[in-house]
């Protein structure tokens, strides 16, 4: 008995006359009315008893289900709550995809330091969990991408009172349970064919009993009871090995499969059928995929057994097919032709599923973070078309499964669609020479290629396991491809890159202290205050100084901190930075003001409106660059500056130069509007509400409230200082565009002053050029576009020239010494050329069949050695030869070789040993 056991003994289980048992399949306790049940009802301990023979009343489409579900919660007392975005990095900076409901309220509402938005609360959120992408498809049952309706509820032990966002309890394990029974009943289930698996969850430092609820052998829920934390004092040890003990919270965290609901209520063959009707339809129809009768009723017979593909519980998926082979009747052969072509058209549809969610919530295919992810998801679903036969455009795919989902940014989403298959078309091209060369090597050793090289193989190059089986069996190298490949790959991706953990630990001389009142929020154009001296630090270079209120803003934000002055009647003292740590604000100074006294603070005016205007410049630029690109933009990183700030965007293409300067116009448009920049401080879910996680373009910020600032259209959650109205900036100036990394583009910029200043600073260099070329200013492009052309033709025309006076000399031209070198000859000369020169001279010598061993002296003393196909002299070692008697070195591959040596005044007389060296090397 597992040492949670007694959480499983239910007031509901013994009112319903429910037995607790095991099964002797595969270990796990179950609860049921069935006393005569042996098994827990879940694959592989039975297969699936629904397929042709639906578990419900009725046939529901994936939307009537959703309805039936949230409708069924809302006559139970639930408020339903709209779902949140596939992107759970837009609330949250610990993950990267939504993976299950709780996610949308981890880790404020869960910890009790901010309430749910209500309680308790139902609703049906789009999720996507990269680790079953292996597993789509193969078992009928595994979508990457789903719909989790869930119902939850948030309480707290009665003892701690208002200690937490929430108080009381609203409902625990028992109703839960009879509410999924109620559920179940509603739509006309068996009950008495209801099991409820025992399995304990743990998760993210968290765990509790978890209940996985199996009808007619598919898992349709699981009821989680998130109650306890990871303590290393703990008195429960659980699955993951570490010791857990009873929080002060609990909460009901339930999880039901939209898709396996709609299933259920089916009864169609695999999941997919269920759900994506239409687009299997032209999917088959599109791949030519088409079966007789017996065909037809062999899948469906292999489909009520696909639960055994699940790699999760098999060690060898090929060898599970196997045995489903062996219970059919058929060849594992006849099995794997009849269903794999199907299986690639259940991934197809599921995969364009999932890229409709995420691009459009707007993820930006790259190479990091959910970038990535779509990227791999993208890139695996045209080689499944490809491998299958589809043929269909894959933005047409996508769209239709966009359309279906009711998303409004379609044309975008296709046109990322577009631009990411031919990026990948191109990276083929450049990877498929890398395995040739990996598979040739391993070749070489006898040895297959690791999962290792298979996974950095795509995570550089975008290459599939299948093309590398292909190109490596060409070269005679094994592969040999894990069967979850792609989780594998996603695990790499599948959490945020914090970076290095270099932050100190809070520092304990400050744990006494007040938070310091924030004057700059009450006024931001203020910039001289009073305040107490509460405590001053000394530093390693200089002091720390609290104060009990300041108008000095810290760095925060990817703003810098103000510097200014803080005078007594006896000192005044600089400063030159100021941080923030745990509330308090430390004033980084030069000298100690003296604790205790009052000071008089003054903010360095210029500085921080410059700032100001850059803050809001910054605010402004990324909403004229949605505005124009579309709302897929979304804020990678900013840094603002005096001089001039930058923007990092996620968005899929180069931004060019007439994107730009309809990007500033529009900026510019909303500077001259001259519109009131205004702050206010609403409740976190009523602000997400009104203006989803758009507001958190520059980071996620703690508490209950949260600070809006508004500019014109644009709302943003943003702690730093601003201007009153839109026209302070003066004017807003792009300075320049460039690309970070694949799918984030740079715009750095100049606002107020500093625009002023950049305009000038371009014009300058334009005037100096028309001076330089002697042209008026607005010639200069073209003037400049002239000698370029001029430049490069006297290049091209150079060139010819060498080959020609190279001819010339290969021809008889010169002092040459030609030599016998075994059945071959040989041209030595000394040409005192660049080594462009030396270089064409050797190879047209080499072209008509002789050895070329050429000599400079015009940069110290260089060789070349051309040799032409079948003459048995290696060029690399005859360089090497001869670079030696210069002071130097050198070599190269058989036909062609170059070096030399700083000693010119050795360089005839090394020539003049050449013939020696190469009957040498040829005897050798």
């Amino acid at each position: 008995m597992s040492e949670l056991a007694d959480e499983y003994r239910l007031e509901y289980f013994e009112e319903e006359g429910f037995v607790r048992k095991e099964c002797p399949e595969c270990g796990n306790h179950f609860w049921t009315r069935d006393e005569d049940r042996v098994t827990c009802g879940e694959p592989p301990c039975e297969e699936y008893d629904f397929i042709d023979n639906p578990g419900f009343d009725e046939e529901y489409s994936l939307e009537e289900m959703r309805e039936e579900f949230l409708s069924f919660f809302e006559d139970h007392d639930h408020e339903r709550i709209e779902p949140y975005p596939v992107a759970a990095n837009r609330w949250r900076d610990d993950v990267l995809l939504t993976q299950a409901s709780i996610y949308d309220f981890q880790p404020l509402v869960t910890s009790g330091e901010t309430p749910p938005p209500a309680n308790p609360l139902t609703v049906s959120q789009p999720c996507i969990r990269m680790q079953d992408i292996d597993n789509v498809g193969k078992t009928g049952r595994h979508t990457m991408a789903f719909e989790m309706m869930a119902h939850h509820a948030f309480n707290a032990q009665e003892e701690v009172g208002d200690a937490y966002a929430y108080e009381g309890e609203v409902y625990w394990k028992s109703r839960t349970v009879e509410l999924c029974d109620e559920l179940l009943e509603s739509l006309g289930a068996d009950i008495t064919g209801v099991t409820y698996i025992e399995d304990p969850w743990v998760g993210g430092g968290n765990a509790g009993p978890a209940i996985e609820v199996i009808y007619r052998g598919l898992e349709l829920a699981t009821l989680v009871f998130m109650c306890m934390e990871q303590d290393p004092d703990g008195e429960y040890e659980l699955k993951d090995g570490n010791t857990y003990s009873f929080m002060d919270t609990y909460i009901v965290d339930t999880g039901y499969g939209l898709e396996r609901w709609t299933w259920m209520s089916q009864g169609t063959p695999t999941v997919y059928e269920a759900i994506y009707p239409e687009m299997i339809a032209f999917l088959r129809d599109n791949a030519g995929i088409s079966h007789t009768d017996e065909e037809s009723e062999l899948v469906g017979r292999a489909a009520r057994l696909s639960g055994n593909l699940d790699i999760d519980d098999v060690d060898d998926v090929e060898a599970a097919r196997g045995d489903i082979a062996d219970q059919l009747g058929v060849s594992v052969d006849e099995l794997r032709d009849l269903v794999e072509p199907l299986e690639d058209v259940y991934a197809i549809a599921d995969h364009c599923r999932t890229l409709a969610y995420m691009l459009g919530d707007g993820i930006v295919p790259s190479n990091v973070g959910t970038g990535y992810l779509a990227r791999m998801v993208l890139r695996r679903t045209k080689r499944l078309c490809d491998n299958v036969g589809v043929d269909a455009p894959l933005d047409e795919l996508v769209d239709m499964q966009a359309e279906r989902l009711g998303y409004e940014n379609r044309d975008t989403i296709r046109d990322i669609v577009r631009t990411e298959v031919e990026k990948y078309r191109e990276t083929l091209e450049r990877g498929g020479r890398r395995v040739e060369q990996l598979a040739e090597e391993y070749a070489e050793r006898d040895e297959p290629i690791p999962t290792d090289e298979l996974i950095e193989l795509y995570d550089s190059h975008g290459i599939q396991p299948d093309m590398v089986e292909e190109i490596a069996a060409e070269a005679g190298a094994d592969v040999a491809v894990p069967d979850d490949f792609y989780s594998l790959v996603a695990q790499r991706h599948d959490t945020p890159d914090t970076g290095e953990e270099t932050a100190d630990e809070a520092d304990e001389r400050f744990e006494d202290l007040p938070k310091t009142e924030k004057l700059y929020y009450d006024d931001q154009q203020r910039t001289q205050f009073e305040a107490v001296v509460l405590d001053v630090f000394e530093r390693e270079e200089g002091y720390d100084v609290v104060l009990d209120q300041t108008m000095f803003y810290p760095e925060g934000g990817g703003q810098p901190a103000d510097t200014g002055t803080l005078s007594t009647d006896d000192t005044s003292v600089e400063v030159r930075d100021v941080q923030i740590e745990d509330g308090v604000v430390l004033h980084r100074t030069d000298e100690d003001p003296g604790k205790g006294d009052f000071v008089n603070g003054r903010v360095d005016t210029a500085r921080r409106r410059q700032l100001m205007r850059h803050h809001t410049a910054t605010h402004i630029v990324i909403h004229a660059a949605r505005e124009v690109l579309g709302d897929h933009v979304r804020q990678a990183g900013a840094q603002k500056g005096v001089d001039s700030s930058r923007i990092d965007l996620r968005h899929y293409d180069r931004i060019d130069r007439e994107t730009i300067k309809t990007i500033e116009r529009v900026a510019n448009e909303i500077v001259m509007e001259n519109t009131s920049v205004t702050q206010e401080w609403p409740d976190r879910h009523e602000a997400e509400a009104e203006h989803g996680f758009g507001l958190y373009q520059g980071g996620i910020p703690p508490g209950e409230q949260i600070r809006l600032i508004h500019v014109a259209e644009d709302v943003q959650a943003c702690g730093g200082t601003h201007v009153a109205r839109t026209g302070d900036i003066g004017a807003i100036k792009v300075l320049n565009t460039e690309r970070v990394q694949d799918g984030v583009e740079r715009i750095t910029f100049a606002a107020g002053e500093a625009a002023l200043e950049g305009t000038q600073e371009n014009e300058d260099a334009l005037y100096e050029a028309a001076e330089i070329l002697d042209v008026s200013p607005e010639d200069v492009p073209a003037t400049a576009e002239r000698f370029f052309e001029e430049w490069k033709d006297r290049g091209k025309r150079i060139e010819e020239l060498k080959e020609q006076l190279a001819a010339a000399r290969a021809g008889g031209g010169g002092d040459a010494e030609e030599v016998d070198v075994g059945d071959a000859s040989a041209v030595v000369d000394r040409i005192d050329a660049d080594m462009d020169e030396l270089r064409a001279t050797a190879n047209a010598i080499s072209e008509e069949g002789t050895i070329a061993v050429l000599g400079s002296g015009a940069s110290g003393a260089q060789f070349v050695v051309s040799v032409p196909d079948g003459i048995g002299v290696n060029a690399g070692e005859v360089v090497g030869e001869l670079a030696a008697k210069v002071g130097g070195g050198g070599g190269g591959p058989p036909d062609f070789a170059q070096g030399g040596g700083p000693d010119v005044d050795a360089l005839d007389d090394a020539l003049e040993d050449a013939p020696d060296v190469l009957r040498q090397v040829q005897d050798a």
